[in-house]
C-alpha cells in the first residue's frame, strides 16, 4: 500500500495517487509526498500498537470505575486498600499509555 504524507500538516493520505487536496489542510497535491516504504511498515506496525495502547487505556478506565465504586462501598480496610492500589496502578499505566502514544506521534509513527 502506498502512503502520502501532507508536508503542510503531516496528514497521512493511502492510496496509489495522493489526493487533489489534504483533506485535512486544503493543501494541494503537489504539497504531498511518498512515504518510503519502511517508514510504511513502521506505519502499519504501529497502528497495531497503538490500537492495543487504546484498548488497554479503555480497560484500565473500567478498573478505575470499578475501583471507585469498591471504594466508596467502604466494606473493610482490606477491601478498601486493594481497591485504592488497584485504581493507583491502573491511574499510573494510563499515564504511561498516554505519554507513549505522544512519542508514537511525535517520531511519526501513527499515520
Amino acid at each position: 500500500m502506498q502512503m502520502w504524507r501532507c508536508t503542510v500538516c503531516k496528514f497521512v493520505w493511502e492510496g496509489e495517487e495522493p489526493p487533489e487536496k489534504c483533506p485535512r489542510c486544503g493543501a494541494p497535491k503537489e504539497k504531498f509526498e511518498e512515504i518510503p516504504e519502511d517508514r510504511v511498515k513502521l506505519i502499519e506496525r504501529s497502528r497495531l500498537t497503538n490500537s492495543l495502547h487504546t484498548d488497554l487505556h479503555s480497560l484500565l478506565s473500567r478498573i478505575v470505575e470499578v475501583c471507585e465504586k469498591g471504594i466508596e462501598d467502604n466494606l473493610d480496610p482490606g477491601c478498601i486498600k486493594i481497591f485504592k492500589e488497584s485504581k493507583e496502578f491502573a491511574e499510573e499505566m494510563m499515564r504511561k499509555i498516554k505519554a507513549e502514544i505522544e512519542v508514537h506521534i511525535a517520531k511519526g509513527k501513527w499515520g
